[in-house]
């Protein structure tokens, strides 16, 4: 995927992991050895718990998340720390409990791809909300 955008879109992608292992999170190392460096930038939010808490963040992180123009985040735990920040974001996660389902509009377990609802001054799409039912 990120390959494609680069190539296709001619966009500039950060890719942001964190810098020591948590639950099942890539981390830098991970990132390095899969070869993302050699078409992203690669840099760590400097968060060492589940989820990105942005007060917690290293500056380069903040730096580069107020200036992305788009966002896509994987896991539960993103979601449940960026999802009230008003920024472009899309969420790719597992909904694995049922309070988190139960915001998100599905059933535990499901798949869920979720446009974060921001304001018309940062993001003029509507709140769109796509769930791909895991069988």
């Amino acid at each position: 995927m990120i390959e494609l955008m680069i190539e296709k879109l001619n966009k500039k992608v950060t890719y942001v992991v964190r810098e020591k292992p948590i639950i099942n999170d890539a981390t830098i190392e991970d990132a390095l050895f899969c070869g993302i460096d050699k078409v992203a930038r690669v840099i760590s939010s400097g968060s060492d718990g589940p989820g990105t808490f942005l007060s917690l963040a290293t500056n380069e992180f903040r730096t580069y998340f107020n200036k992305a123009k788009l966002i896509i985040s994987k896991g539960q735990g993103n979601y449940e720390t960026l999802s009230e920040v008003n920024k472009p974001i899309f969420f790719l996660l597992k909904a694995k409990c049922p309070v988190i389902a139960k915001d998100l509009g599905c059933k535990a377990g499901d798949i869920v791809l979720k446009e974060q609802a921001t304001s018309a001054a940062t993001h003029s799409a509507s709140f769109k909300r796509e769930i791909l039912r895991s069988a």
